[in-house]
């Protein structure tokens, strides 16, 4: 078993900043990628910022440049640094992560944590 914990959120006014952290535990071989996604009510999940074990990272265009992605291998956590929020950032965010299980570590699966809240006020 694989589970994704997913902290930080909070309210925070227009401008300020949050750092989201999501610790990946249980039976992992290795994992191949971590990544944010957020989903407004009505609307499809949409990919924040994503960090592959090479270090590479790409990030939403509406995102860019205010927010920052970044992972911890020897804690399997990856880390999304928030800054300058808009009211728009409001939302649930959502850890994924792709790993590898002891299990059967030949296939990474697909995990997903639970979202944790952002508000932003204006």
């Amino acid at each position: 078993q694989v589970q994704l914990v997913e902290s930080g959120g909070g309210l925070v006014q227009a401008g300020g900043s949050l750092r989201l952290s999501c610790a990946a535990s249980g039976s992992i071989f290795s994992i191949d990628a971590m990544g944010w996604y957020r989903q407004a009510p009505g609307k499809q999940r949409e990919l924040v910022a994503h960090i592959t074990n090479g270090g590479n990272t790409n990030y939403a265009d509406s995102v860019k440049g205010r927010f920052t992605i970044s992972r911890d291998a020897a804690k399997n956590t990856v880390y999304l640094q928030m800054n300058n929020l808009k009211p728009e950032d409001a939302t649930v965010y959502y850890c994924n992560a792709a790993i590898r299980t002891s299990v059967a570590p030949i296939f990474a699966v697909e995990y997903w944590g639970k979202g944790t809240l952002v508000t932003v006020s204006s």
